[in-house]
């Protein structure tokens, strides 16, 4: 499960990528897998360092994520995959920022 506290809550929508992480947050406090969740589960490690609670896992959401835009459309996977990285990696940098 992931939460969002309200000192993160004040700015989570304003980052990029904001968005789509925090349905993320929704689908898995709610069980869903889902590409947000997923990507959410991906970014977990550093945005706990970030003071943001996201579930810990065993299993490996790289996988679980390319699989699921596989199922969806295997043509664009490769490239709808790196773009929700780099839509990740560009909100942990962003929140990096931000909470200096």
């Amino acid at each position: 499960m992931a939460t969002v506290n309200d000192q993160w809550d004040l700015f989570f929508d304003s980052l990029p990528g904001g968005e789509i992480l925090r349905k993320g947050i929704r689908d898995l406090q709610e069980e869903v897998t889902s590409i947000p969740a997923l990507l959410l589960l991906i970014g977990g490690p550093r945005l706990r360092n970030l003071g943001l609670s996201v579930l810990e896992i065993d299993s490996n959401p790289e996988h679980a994520l390319y699989d699921l835009l596989s199922q969806e459309d295997p043509d664009s996977a490769h490239s709808r995959y790196n773009a929700l990285i780099r839509t990740l990696v560009s909100f942990e940098r962003a929140a990096e920022c931000a909470k200096r």
